[in-house]
């Protein structure tokens, strides 16, 4: 097999998420909030706990209510939020407001941190005249992201699941992924760090290898393995 295309998830391949107390740190401070140090510590493990955050900590549990909205919530921008809001109004905090701007911050260039090695192996993989593409179950617009983080020149696509109303691992999105790339789908690797989500692509013939979830500091050079993949 000889790579012609790499596809590359968004969250926890590309980019990480800011810490939940950093990102509810941001909000607060955003709208002039002081919490004592007992609250804000209540506050930040109970959005940890809930899930609250996209691209972060998983929810311990998923309320009933909210179970079917969980498990499309990438079909639409509004069932994205819908789904994250509702996850963060199971926790009390000072300002009911502060729930739809947890969820704007993070959409934000600010609450993202690349991976260290993510615009060299893009580099990388361009100078070898590799087509790269993005394929990420989300549900909003990563482009300015990616763009302030230096990653969005070295990507020929982006396909996104609340675009397409596709959410991974069904083998659609990544037949419309590799088809933006303009490569078939027998000669793309696949880079992700969900097995279940990102192994999907194995159903539309690409081939797949994946990076561990961690936060930047502890993924320094996770993504270099990919270089020598392509050859």
């Amino acid at each position: 097999m000889t790579i012609k295309g790499v596809l590359f998830d968004f969250s926890g391949t590309l980019c990480r998420i800011e810490p939940v107390a950093d990102w509810l740190g941001a909000v607060l401070d955003e709208a002039g909030i002081a919490l004592p140090a007992d609250e804000l510590a209540r506050c930040t493990e109970e959005l940890e706990a809930s899930g609250a955050l996209p691209g972060g900590p998983s929810p311990q549990q998923v309320p009933t209510h909210l179970a079917e909205l969980w498990a499309t919530r990438d079909e639409s921008a509004e069932r994205h939020r819908a789904a994250y809001t509702g996850l963060s109004r199971q926790v009390v905090l000072p300002d009911p407001a502060l729930h739809d701007a947890l969820y704007d911050r993070h959409m934000t260039p600010a609450a993202w941190h690349p991976y260290p090695d993510a615009v060299e192996v893009l580099g990388g993989l361009r100078k070898r005249g590799i087509s790269t593409g993005l394929i990420s179950n989300i549900g909003w617009d990563t482009q300015p992201v990616l763009a302030a983080h230096g990653i969005a020149p070295y990507l020929d696509a982006s396909v996104l699941s609340y675009q397409h109303e596709i959410q991974k691992p069904d083998p659609r999105l990544f037949r419309i992924a590799c088809e933006a790339i303009g490569v078939d789908p027998r000669d793309v690797l696949m880079v992700g760090d969900d097995r279940r989500a990102d192994g999907g692509a194995l159903d539309a013939g690409c081939a797949v290898h994946f990076v561990d979830h961690l936060p930047v500091t502890e993924r320094p050079d996770g993504l270099r393995p990919v270089l020598g993949l392509v050859g």
